[in-house]
């Protein structure tokens, strides 16, 4: 199914006083957008091909509720063009045809160009997008692709080809004030008829999670209840009830942000799986930047934990991929799959103290020369400055290991890594006594 908009004012749906405030809020230019100030800046891409006007397809990829919709609505009233939407969901290779067939007629008689705008591309198969291809390459549409999906992966190659890949970015808290505000005192949204608490702002703002649409739907809720309770102002208590979402006890500026984030490493590292739990979800429902939290996973998986189990800096890695490829809500399960990996894992510092105590000798001084046997000797004159000539190379050994000397003087003997008896490390610990026995023994 089709849905066609005309740019003109009668036809803006935000103009329905009855629409939802999300809706009556949609900008009307691109001045009015917030944030994605890196393609709508002066000299930004985007804002150079809409005042041009020029004939371009875009594939507009970033997380639910930052503006694909909203830039997709606004350029064509900025291009005064035909507006035509159609949902992956609904829509297949029959409805694309019909479009396009549409938008010719328009173009031949009308002299007017159309911008097919698809929400959740990443649904249509292989199929339906093929055949968006001959339409796109003619500029009988200008095609505006909208996905929350990484489009090199979901998007087919040649129709990326033919468009302009624009990532946009998480609202910032700030962006998400700018848009309550604008919703509140806007004659389009409320009117001025709810003033909001300053709990109650900071708890729309972590509710929202970046996400405009989220904090306008949110703001709608609660200034309904505040009517029905028969006052203006909107608290805390009264948002809570109207979202169905407590607010989380959490400044993500201050102190608590620290503390929690450091209560969550902390019970990683006591091994209790159920508390890192807790701090993990106060660090979510807070709308904590995952990207942060996956990289004190990463920090405790090598600081905490380390070869005790191998596994465990591999997974906390995989957990950062994933929430930096899916994004979140669906991030949270990988950052949790981490959490409890890293909890549960057997726990060893063996590897911090190793690499505190070799920088500790390193800045005391501890080094000199390397042994002449493991100096460069791939230069002309190395040989004859005696580089290598004593190196005895391990793989002709049967075992692969055999005596020499690999530290500078100062530091023969030196323990650095002294593996514990947990996990792996005790198979490590065992065979390391060998190794270090072979690899010293005088020649």
């Amino acid at each position: 199914m089709s849905t066609l908009f005309d740019p003109e004012p009668s036809a803006d749906p935000g103009a329905d006083p009855g629409a939802p405030l999300a809706v009556r809020m949609r900008p009307r230019a691109l001045d009015e957008v917030v944030g994605q100030q890196h393609l709508l800046g002066p000299r930004a891409p985007l804002r150079r091909l809409v005042e041009a006007d020029e004939p371009m397809s875009l594939v507009l990829y970033g997380p639910p509720g930052t503006g694909k919709t909203t830039l997709a609505h606004v350029i064509s009233l900025a291009t005064k063009r035909r507006f035509v939407q159609l949902s992956a969901l609904d829509a297949g290779v029959k409805e694309v045809r019909a479009v396009i067939a549409g938008a010719k007629n328009e173009l031949v008689h009308g002299n007017r160009r159309t911008v097919l705008f698809i929400d959740e591309v990443h649904r249509f198969s292989k199929t339906q997008q093929d055949s968006l291809l001959s339409a796109v390459e003619d500029r009988v549409v200008s095609l505006i692709a909208a996905t929350t999906e990484n489009p090199f992966f979901s998007v087919v190659s040649p129709l990326l080809s033919r468009s302009l890949v624009l990532a946009l970015q998480s609202l910032s808290d700030h962006d998400v004030r700018a848009v309550l505000h604008r919703a509140i005192a806007s004659e389009r949204g409320l009117a001025g008829a709810v003033t909001l608490t300053e709990e109650a702002e900071e708890h729309l703002v972590r509710v929202a999670g970046g996400d405009a649409r989220k904090a306008l739907t949110a703001l709608e809720s609660g200034a309904g209840a505040a009517a029905a309770a028969g006052t203006s102002t909107l608290d805390l208590a009264t948002l809570e009830t109207a979202v169905a979402q407590a607010a989380v006890r959490y400044d993500r500026a201050g102190d608590q942000h620290y503390d929690i984030a450091s209560a969550l490493i902390k019970s990683i590292r006591g091994s209790d799986v159920d508390a890192a739990m807790h701090y993990l979800a106060r660090m979510v429902e807070a709308g904590e930047d995952p990207r942060f939290i996956a990289r004190r996973l990463v920090i405790s998986a090598s600081e905490d934990i380390g070869l005790a189990d191998p596994t465990a800096l591999p997974v906390a890695v995989a957990a950062a991929e994933a929430v930096a490829f899916i994004g979140m809500p669906e991030g949270h399960f990988a950052l949790a799959q981490a959490t409890a990996h890293l909890a549960t894992a057997p726990k060893s510092n063996a590897l911090t103290v190793a690499i505190s105590e070799s920088v500790a000798d390193v800045r005391a001084g501890l080094g000199g020369p390397v042994p002449p046997g493991l100096r460069d000797a791939h230069y002309a004159g190395a040989k004859k400055l005696g580089h290598g000539a004593t190196y005895a190379y391990p793989h002709d050994h049967p075992d692969g290991v055999l005596a020499q000397q690999y530290p500078p003087d100062a530091l023969v003997g030196r323990d650095y890594y002294r593996p514990t008896s947990r996990g792996a490390e005790a198979a490590i610990g065992a065979r390391l006594a060998k190794l270090r026995a072979i690899v010293r023994r005088r020649r």
